[in-house]
């Protein structure tokens, strides 16, 4: 007897059973495969073992990071070669003092920044937690800083501290990239500003201490100020003015300072607010700032001298790195600017914007002591970089362009430097003749193989 035809709605029945049990096996396996990839291990650093809030035990040589590995791409369709991010990381910043330990991403901000925003760059240790705190909520951009840690028997509560501090501000974890570097060596600001450097995520970085506040809306300044943005595209900095309050009672709230220029002339008037560090005028005076009050456009610095260290924003890319032989205070960020200058980088002064210094006391008795070695290694740096960027203008055939203006402005000031400089010369024109007898001597024996 034959089985009875199943009728529609049987069949219907029968289909979303099967749909049912098929939608169950795909939902098991799911499940059990999201349940498999947390228990991996994710790239965020956390203490092992919390022994009481705010403390924690970390494995700081073997946390995920220092096991990745750099992947480099290689030509005509060879597999890719890996090198231990350690290894790269140690070559970068080989000319600092060792060992090491640079951790980068320690922590990674969660946005895509726009290529064309300004990263603040900037570093602090860990007394400086709560004023770096304010500068992340009052920016609201991008940030890419570098912490130190000395690795003594204190590193692990300050990694812990570490964690605790961006934990506690929802804009860290939006804005903020931190770097960390764990070492014994105290104040290696240049390496830890070349870090921070070069770890931004955007096109612009702006070179800042972390006890300043930006008074005003940076980015949509740029954003409005075709001028501004046609010197940045050109690969030149632009810089924001300093100051500072008489009192230094008055500069201890941010929340206080004046949020545009013309508040700013009320209180400068006033002598509330001066230029920063005034007793060192050769620090900013070349911002001009009788200039940068009268005025509402971009306008270029005409009186640099080597002392000069504003805070300046600058291309990624093309910018010279920060001589990371300077530790200690006292002429490092001068050093830094001055190799810029020389390189061919002219620096404009933004119209709009500034900062004050936010008031803290100062370490005076370290500052001088490593103030009077920097001195001292300031002036070999100038001569070294001088004869190093004119000998490299030479060979580029640039010498007798405008990128070289700044060189000749600065290094002619240097005992002796023209002097050498014509050596350099005669030496390039013998090598000079010296090719073009090779050459020719070629070319003759090249016809005479022809001829026979």
């Amino acid at each position: 007897m034959r089985p009875p035809v199943p009728t529609t709605t049987a069949l219907s029945l029968r289909y979303a059973g099967v749909a049912y049990l098929a939608g169950s096996v795909l939902f098991t396996v799911y499940y059990f495969a999201s349940q498999y990839r947390n228990l991996q291990p994710v790239p965020v650093v956390k203490p092992k073992v919390m022994t009481e809030p705010g403390m924690g035990t970390f494995d700081v040589e073997n946390i995920i990071y220092s096991q990745q590995v750099m992947n480099w791409q290689t030509p005509r369709g060879f597999p890719e070669h890996g090198t231990e991010e350690d290894a790269v990381l140690s070559k970068i910043f080989s000319s600092t003092m060792q060992p090491s330990k640079v951790l980068p991403y320690y922590f990674k901000a969660i946005r895509q920044f726009d290529p064309d925003s300004v990263t603040i760059t900037t570093l602090i240790t860990f007394d400086r937690y709560p004023i770096f705190s304010k500068l992340v909520t009052n920016y609201q951009g991008p940030v890419s800083v570098s912490i130190h840690i000395n690795d003594d028997e204190m590193r692990d509560e300050n990694l812990s501290t570490l964690q605790d501090m961006y934990n506690s501000n929802p804009y860290m974890r939006e804005f903020v990239d931190v770097h960390v570097i764990v070492d014994k060596f105290d104040r290696q600001f240049n390496m830890w500003r070349n870090v921070a450097r070069f770890f931004a995520r955007s096109n612009y970085f702006m070179m800042l201490d972390v006890d300043f506040h930006i008074c005003t809306n940076l980015q949509r300044h740029l954003s409005l100020d075709a001028r501004a943005r046609e010197v940045m595209r050109a690969g030149n900095a632009v810089i924001l003015p300093a100051f500072e309050y008489v009192e230094q009672e008055e500069g201890v709230d941010s929340t206080t300072f004046p949020k545009n220029k013309q508040f700013l002339r009320q209180l400068f008037d006033q002598k509330r607010i001066t230029t920063f560090h005034d007793f060192f005028p050769k620090g900013h005076n070349a911002t001009d700032y009788e200039t940068w009050f009268s005025t509402d456009e971009v306008y270029k610095v005409t009186a640099y001298q080597h002392s000069y260290e504003p805070y300046v924003v600058l291309r990624k890319e093309g910018t010279p790195w920060c001589d990371e032989r300077f530790i200690g205070y006292g002429a490092n960020k001068a050093a830094c600017l001055f190799e810029i200058y020389i390189s061919g980088i002219d620096y404009y002064v933004l119209p709009q914007d500034f900062v004050i210094h936010q008031s803290h006391p100062y370490k005076e008795e370290t500052r001088k002591q490593e103030r009077k070695y920097n001195r001292k290694l300031y002036q070999n740096f100038q001569e070294e970089a001088c004869f190093r960027y004119s000998r490299g203008f030479m060979r580029a055939q640039v010498w007798d362009t405008d990128k070289a203006r700044n060189l000749k402005e600065q290094c002619g000031k240097i005992r002796g430097y023209s002097q050498v400089m014509e050596l350099f010369v005669e030496d390039i024109h013998v090598e000079e003749e010296m090719r073009k007898e090779r050459s020719s001597e070629r070319e003759k024996g090249h016809n005479s193989h022809k001829v026979v």
